[in-house]
């Protein structure tokens, strides 16, 4: 049988899943007048609060904006039915989840952590990687209600976001980079060759290979790539565009050239731990 859902927060993420699976008996609340009003035009029950909205839900999927995930988790947690599933979505820090997970847990609710990793207009197809002591459980709930895509990857709750937040670091990384080259080489009429080069020199290696090489010109090269940073953050300013990216790849080089490991540690994991061990290091630039 296919639990009692309630959503929690009814932007892209709630309305999307909802439009695909279309929940039989799903309730809603979103703080907004306009997202309840959307709630009820897909289909999903009103109560007159948020308490009415959860006190008969199995399954409770918070789908808020990011800054108010924790709220939510604390806010909602006395209305929720002792043994229902709240299942965090939201992206969020692995500490905020370990804190929502605190409020739910008070009051005898199992508490998911939930990371959704890819945009979801993929709908019930988006992969979904979950972590906490309900992980397994949680997976399939999630596969009784249409998810197609859900995996378990440890008992601790952080995990999971602990991946995408880590993943996000170097997709949404990239793209920052992106609009810091695509601006200053087009403005100085050189996109076309920017492009053509680096093509010429992408290197096809798994990442973990990727991430060893990289660490290896840094700690072998640091000081003169800060350098040579430094004139590409002085031309960018020069072009009137943001050096936002590049001044932190200045520090990142000089940080970790600075370490004096040269030779650096074969293995990409010698690396991570010599790093760590530089009492130089602190993991701040």
């Amino acid at each position: 049988m296919t639990p009692n859902v309630a959503l929690i927060g009814f932007g892209e993420a709630g309305e999307t899943f909802m439009r695909a699976a279309q929940w039989e008996g799903a309730k809603g609340w979103d703080m907004l007048a306009e997202r309840r009003a959307a709630l009820a035009k897909c289909g999903v029950g009103l109560g007159e609060d948020c308490g009415e909205v959860l006190a008969t839900c199995d399954v409770i999927l918070s789908l808020v904006t990011a800054d108010q995930a924790l709220d939510a988790a604390r806010e909602y947690a006395p209305y929720l039915p002792q043994e229902a599933m709240w299942l965090d979505m939201n992206s969020v820090a692995p500490q905020t989840k370990a804190m929502a997970a605190e409020a739910i847990e008070a009051v005898n609710v199992r508490y998911v952590d939930v990371a959704i990793m890819a945009p979801v207009d993929k709908g019930l197809d988006v992969p979904l990687l979950v972590s906490g002591n309900k992980a397994d459980k949680a997976v399939d709930v999630l596969e009784t209600l249409g998810f197609t895509d859900a995996r378990a990857v440890g008992k601790t709750v952080g995990r999971a976001s602990a991946i995408k937040l880590c993943r996000s670091i170097m997709v949404k990384g990239v793209e920052a980079l992106t609009a810091e080259l695509v601006l200053a080489a087009s403005q100085a009429g050189v996109l076309d060759e920017v492009f053509d080069s680096l093509d010429a020199s992408e290197k096809n290696l798994p990442w973990a290979e990727r991430a060893n090489y990289n660490l290896d010109r840094m700690l072998i090269h640091g000081g003169r790539r800060s350098a040579e940073m430094i004139e590409a953050a002085e031309m960018l300013r020069a072009m009137g565009t943001s050096a936002a990216m590049s001044d932190q790849t200045v520090a990142w080089h000089s940080s970790l050239g600075n370490l004096d490991l040269t030779p650096p540690p074969e293995t990409l994991s010698a690396k991570i731990k010599a790093i760590r061990a530089t009492p130089d290091f602190r993991g701040e630039n």
